[in-house]
């Protein structure tokens, strides 16, 4: 079963714009988002805008191979790209997503929070990506 919602992930071409955005536009303040860092493995810059309740984690293309490259190219303004719920163990997630019937579109890896992840086929939820993330250990306590 899906733990609480970590974040909406959006996919952007600038993420210092949609910094700019949630700054000016929303009164999201400063502090509350977190300095732009790369995963070079998975081909993306990240940011997150910590809102009340979750996470908007911004999704930057690295260079023009990255997943996220032809996204944005699909949507030059940007769009969300998917959304993440937490999970107690990603193994046990993984292999009950197979069992239910769900394609799993790659084997856990280590995410933007440090915690390994998989993505679910938008096809397997009504159209929309959906993130697995195991919930981080700080805060399982």
């Amino acid at each position: 079963m899906i733990g609480r919602l970590n974040h909406v992930g959006i996919a952007v071409p600038s993420i210092e714009e949609a910094k700019a955005t949630y700054r000016d536009l929303y009164g999201v303040p400063e502090s509350a988002i977190t300095e732009t860092r790369e995963l070079a493995a998975q081909g993306v810059k990240f940011a997150f805008v910590n809102v009340a309740n979750s996470q908007i984690e911004l999704i930057e293309p690295l260079g023009p191979d990255s997943p996220i490259a032809r996204f944005i190219e699909r949507n030059p303004r940007g769009a969300q790209h998917h959304i993440c719920f937490e999970v107690p163990d990603i193994y046990v997630a993984r292999d009950e997503m197979v069992v239910r019937g769900a394609k799993v579109l790659n084997e856990p890896r280590i995410g933007a929070h440090g915690t390994p992840i998989i993505f679910v086929d938008p096809k397997n939820s009504n159209g929309v990506l959906i993130e697995l993330m195991e919930t981080p250990k700080a805060v399982r306590g």
